[in-house]
């Protein structure tokens, strides 16, 4: 007789639960797939990346309305490409038993390891502004770990979702690989599902949410949520090498990116210099902002809230300078020009929540204990930057910050390490991924004790008086 459906159930779409009771079936038939299984796994994820390249760069233009080509090749698919390479290159290293070390006094001649063995059908929640590469990055530690996926796109990405879901059964059987496409407020039923592990990217608001709704089946979750990553330039270091580096992550991919330049702190006294300098390299790096190289912002929501950031930050007596004079923001096109914003307050939106989009909000320090303790007074943010060549100077700034990763005299690019954990602290996340850790974040690290033929607690059975007595105060006093 058949169970009637729990509340939960009801209101998950039969899609999402008959793809999850499917992969679940998967697994359990593919439950440890060998080295071989894997490598042919992320041999074909690099094929679907390599094989469909023009239309994964048109289906994200078309999303995004205008998407720098450039950008998306470098930043989705050059990177990814790279990456899912280097895990074939690791995997054998990845996959073998870890010995560990046991006291042969205690334990003579028994055996202690660790392997590493698939969780099961792991969710991805992936967010529009890196669509592709915010799949197929985790995807790649889930694949090597040997899990199934289900992948839920952005309600942003819906032409590259249905691209997703016309190619992946060309690759994968459904039971190992498949993409949905969101609406209709589906992002909380998806992470209702009971999975066996959740990657979720957005923001902390909603990453909340969706802890909330795996904390009922006790689902372990990975978080990357963002927020405000400061930028702090050492008056020692190179002035105009600093602005370039800034100005190229500021706007690259129109600053949506969770990872971006959030806030900067200057020394005191150099934001004209500061002003200067950034129009002139974003003017001579884009002389039309129209031609394609520069990418819209998102949607016509985010386009209006950072209009309206900008309008609250001028009410509220800040100085908004628009580093491309006679290029005025396109409302029609979503093309926002980067803007500077001086003499900011934390009564300001700007500096209430992640910006994300080419809004520059720039502070002022005279020590650099006022930078930490300003940083420090705020949540823990996913990245930090620090300009300077002075060594011990960048310690003590890492050593008296907390973030979920550090760039030293440049921004972004520790992220785009295969060999770097990526992953976000407090406020901005939990968990890590990218290289080994993203296959550790995927796989139970199972550990397993094999007795040896000489079992030593036999000496200590009761009754405990006399020899077991005796035999244990011996082993404390060696330990003492």
């Amino acid at each position: 007789m058949n169970q009637p459906l729990t509340t939960e159930q009801q209101r998950i779409p039969a899609e999402f639960q008959d793809v999850f009771d499917e992969q679940q079936a998967y697994y359990r038939a593919h439950r440890n797939p060998g080295y071989q299984e894997r490598v042919a796994d992320l041999k074909a994820l690099h094929r679907m990346l390599v094989e469909n390249r023009e239309a994964l760069i048109e289906a994200v233009n078309s999303d995004y309305g205008c998407r720098s080509r450039f950008e998306t090749i470098f930043s989705e698919l050059l990177i990814n490409q790279d990456g899912i390479l280097d895990a074939i290159k690791q995997l054998k290293k990845w996959m073998k038993p870890q010995k560990r070390h046991l006291d042969a006094t205690q334990y003579p001649l028994a055996k202690a390891r660790v392997i590493a063995q698939p969780l099961g059908v792991v969710g991805i929640v992936v967010p529009w502004n890196f669509p592709i590469s915010m799949a197929f990055s985790p995807l790649t530690g889930i694949f090597a770990a040997g899990n199934t996926a289900m992948i839920k796109m952005s309600e942003n990405s819906n032409a590259l979702a249905k691209l997703f879901r016309e190619l992946a059964p060309k690759y994968f059987p459904r039971g190992k690989l498949a993409f949905f496409e969101d609406g209709n407020g589906r992002g909380p039923a998806f992470t209702s599902l009971p999975f066996d592990h959740l990657f979720f990217t957005g923001s902390p608001a909603t990453g909340r949410s969706v802890m909330a709704n795996c904390a009922r089946h006790l689902t372990p979750v990975t978080l990357e949520l963002g927020g405000k990553s400061p930028t702090v330039i050492a008056p020692d270091f190179n002035f105009t090498k600093a602005v370039e580096r800034i100005m190229w992550v500021k706007m690259f991919n129109a600053g949506q990116i969770c990872t971006n330049v959030d806030y900067l702190f200057l020394p005191e006294g150099r934001e004209q210099a500061f002003v200067d300098e950034a129009r002139r390299i974003c003017n001579a790096r884009y002389p039309d902002i129209n031609n394609g190289d520069y990418t819209a912002v998102i949607d016509q929501r985010s386009y209006d809230r950072l209009q309206a950031t900008l309008e609250d930050a001028r009410a509220k007596g800040a100085r908004i300078i628009n580093l491309f004079e006679e290029q005025q923001p396109d409302a029609e096109r979503r093309i926002f020009p980067p803007h500077i914003v001086l003499d900011v307050n934390d009564d300001m939106e700007i500096m209430q929540r992640e910006v994300f989009g080419p809004l520059l909000p720039v502070m002022t320090y005279r020590d650099r204990e006022a930078v930490v303790d300003y940083i420090d007074s705020h949540p823990h943010p996913l990245a930090f930057y620090v300009y300077s060549n002075d060594k011990s100077l960048v310690n003590w700034y890492i050593d008296n910050t907390m973030s979920g990763g550090v760039t030293v005299n440049d921004g972004l690019l520790h992220a785009a390490q295969h060999d770097l954990p990526f992953g976000g602290v407090g406020n901005s996340g939990m968990g890590h991924y990218h290289g080994y850790e993203g296959f550790s974040a995927f796989s139970k690290l199972r550990p397993v004790f094999q007795q040896g033929p000489l079992r030593s607690v036999d000496m200590l059975m009761p009754p405990y008086a006399g020899k077991a007595n005796w035999i244990l105060n011996f082993m404390l006093k060696m330990k003492s």
